[in-house]
């Protein structure tokens, strides 16, 4: 059991993550504001601490700092509901483990507390948790498409072959990546895991490779990077399509030579990692437009895997509903019958969002529909209309064009956020929107996740 601080000024953020890592068997404290989470860290250390970056009196980077000057060694992830490039990498050269974006999501938030727990070296908790992931991220469908999956990854598993895994977002791209390494021999060693859309291209380095302290501001202790984290045992390199080309030289450097160099650091170290990358992206495209090179290409696609999208997989579609809906038991709230009728609406639908919307719809459901059972119209009346009226009809009743273009910049935005399972870089990128603008959309239209 590890004890979490967490620390926000928003009263629904402290319960829910308090009521997800209780649920995990975690101790938790809660502090509304900066003062008190100082206060409390005069007579305790806790082994992980959550902290808000937008907070009334002291904001996250200021307490940040303070508690690093008090402690070297401990470990901060700040989450920010308006999170930017510049405050991930004040944080980050402030000394923070991770940074992470609301809306928070729970596999995002316990892989990052299970990495945290390797590194202070909780084992015994790291093991429990590491089960409780994997059953999250179990491959499921008996398809021929998702069979093909399954029957690759269990042939390169046992070996120490770079793979590079492709498919459409919440197609399934890390439980590729996991399942590989759990049918490998490094199943005893680290899973890391780094999404290289989420670390602005100044601080890549230091990241992957580490540094030394005093290398730059804010580097207050030495730190090692995901290679040497993942010493033994298996490093995930996912959305490695966004990766800067000064970041894809010094990680093609690495492969090759199997060596790394902290930031500020002379000695170079060896480190034993198998690479699996994954990507969203056309890489041999990306290699034509000078985006991507083609030498860390071929280093790293060594054997292919792609997950189909669930459109070309509808058959798994029952199966996928009932693991979803076993997920969801345990406390959180009953799990109810889900009709066949129900089952065969969802099986109609388009799924831009894959399996991830699934599993998010599954629950949406479990949680909001009245009846002892999940009927074809609870799906009707619940899940985004992918299957019932055209989005022109639900403006009919503006009174004024104006009124009328912002209801439907309002539903064409909640419609973007929910294929990409509420990734604000993502849906910025994908309707081509700087991020600061679409969060300040969120905001003005009060958008908020329905689960």
């Amino acid at each position: 059991m590890a004890h979490l601080l967490v620390v926000d000024d928003e009263a629904s953020i402290r319960d829910a993550l308090k009521q997800l890592f209780e649920y995990e068997g975690h101790e938790v404290t809660l502090a509304s504001d900066g003062m008190d989470a100082l206060s409390f860290l005069e007579d305790a250390r806790p082994d992980l601490i959550f902290l808000d970056v937008k907070m009334p009196g002291l904001d996250g980077l200021e307490v940040l700092e303070r508690i690093r000057e008090r402690d070297g060694t401990a470990l901060v992830v700040m989450i920010s509901g308006h999170g930017t490039i510049d405050t991930a990498v004040d944080a980050t050269r402030k000394g923070a483990y991770d940074f992470l974006e609301k809306p928070l999501d729970s596999d995002r938030i316990l892989l990052t507390l299970r990495n945290a727990l390797e590194l202070r070296g909780l084992s015994a908790r790291v093991e429990a948790l590491e089960t409780e992931v994997e059953s999250r991220h179990e491959i499921v469908g008996a398809s021929f498409a998702i069979r093909q999956v399954v029957e690759r990854v269990e042939r390169v598993a046992p070996t120490d072959a770079r793979v590079l895994v492709t498919g459409e977002n919440g197609t399934g791209k890390e439980l590729v990546a996991r399942a590989i390494h759990r049918l490998s021999y490094r199943v005893d060693h680290p899973f890391i895991e780094v999404n290289c859309a989420a670390i602005p291209s100044e601080l890549i380095e230091s990241e992957l490779f580490g540094h030394i302290k005093g290398s730059f501001t804010g580097a207050v202790a030495d730190r090692p990077g995901k290679f040497e984290q993942a010493h033994g045992g298996t490093l995930f390199l996912d959305e490695v399509g966004d990766m800067s080309l000064a970041a894809q030289a010094k990680v093609l450097r690495a492969l090759e030579e199997g060596l790394i160099t902290r930031v500020g650091g002379s000695k170079a170290v060896e480190v034993n990692v198998r690479v699996i990358a994954a990507t969203n992206k056309d890489l041999p495209a990306a290699i034509e437009d000078g985006n991507f090179r083609e030498d860390l290409y071929y280093r790293l696609n060594v054997v292919p895997i792609h997950v189909p999208p669930l459109r070309e997989r509808r058959e798994d579609i029952p199966s996928l509903v009932r693991h979803f809906a076993a997920l969801q038991g345990g406390g959180h709230y009953p799990v109810r019958p889900i009709q066949p009728e129900a089952v065969e609406r969802l099986q109609t639908m388009e799924w831009l969002g894959n399996v991830r919307e699934l599993r998010n719809t599954v629950e949406r459901l479990l949680i909001l529909a009245p009846g002892p059972e999940i009927t074809a119209r609870d799906v009707d009346q619940l899940v985004s209309g992918r299957a019932g009226p055209s989005v022109a009809g639900e403006f009919t009743q503006a009174a004024t064009f104006s009124e009328f273009k912002e209801q439907a910049e309002r539903a064409f935005i909640l419609q973007k956020l929910r294929e990409h399972d509420w990734n604000v870089s993502e849906t910025a990128r994908a309707v081509e929107m700087p991020r600061s603008n679409l969060y300040k959309k969120i905001e003005r239209y009060g958008l908020e996740r329905e689960d």
